[in-house]
């Protein structure tokens, strides 16, 4: 009898190992297949994240090449003047157009008329932020320190209308008016630029000096293209 339920003793410990071996090996199984998802997880987490970082590196890169080739593209036809004094004409000339283009319109088009303020507010700031910078600067330096005095007084009106301007409704009666008053403003402070204070400066400084002029206005005016 004793020996009977010895056996028995036995075969249940044996029964028990092995039920605790069974369990054993499901949880280490369990554990093992549930690290095996969480590195899944991770790595497809991290590849996802790599996927965006990539994709928002070539986002920046491209914005980047797009935004230089406009600054390039719009400095463009003052570097092409080749010196400073004409590339300083030729934007005369452009910011001149774009007031025709605005005369062109009719109070039907709103839309293009405020579109082309844009474009005239832009291409006046950019003017008027190279030769704040370089032309009067150096227009003081050879002398005529009254002369640049007053034409960056004249840019704090050329500011004013532009701010004015904005406040009008482009659909209005009372925009014309304000266009034409801007314009004749505008004109008397390029006919006395181009007429009387420039050419004496430009004439006064020698092919040195003038080309180191005509670099820091591109450098200035690329700035703000």
């Amino acid at each position: 009898m004793r020996h009977s339920a010895s056996s028995a003793r036995q075969r249940v410990e044996t029964g028990a190992a092995a039920v605790g071996r069974t369990a054993g090996d499901a949880y280490d199984a369990t554990r093992k297949r549930a690290g095996r998802a969480a590195s899944a997880t991770k790595n497809a987490a991290t590849s996802r994240t790599a996927v965006v970082l990539g994709a928002a590196a070539a986002g920046l890169v491209t914005g980047l090449a797009v935004n230089l080739g406009r600054k390039v593209a719009v400095q463009a036809p003052s570097v092409m003047a080749g010196d400073w004094f004409e590339a300083i004409k030729l934007e005369h000339k452009m910011a001149l157009a774009l007031f025709d283009a605005i005369e062109a319109t009719t109070e039907a088009e709103p839309a293009k008329r405020a579109m082309l303020l844009i474009q005239l507010t832009h291409a006046l700031s950019k003017h008027a932020f190279t030769e704040e910078n370089v032309i009067y600067p150096a227009l003081r330096d050879w002398g005529d320190k009254a002369d640049a005095d007053k034409l960056t007084h004249d840019h704090g009106y050329v500011k004013q209308h532009l701010y004015d301007l904005d406040a009008i409704d482009p659909a209005s009666a009372a925009f014309f008016p304000k266009i034409a008053a801007f314009r004749a403003d505008l004109e008397a402070h390029i006919a006395e630029e181009e007429q009387a204070i420039f050419p004496p400066l430009h004439a006064g400084l020698d092919e040195i000096q003038n080309g180191r002029i005509t670099a820091l206005a591109n450098k200035e005016g690329f700035k703000l293209a």
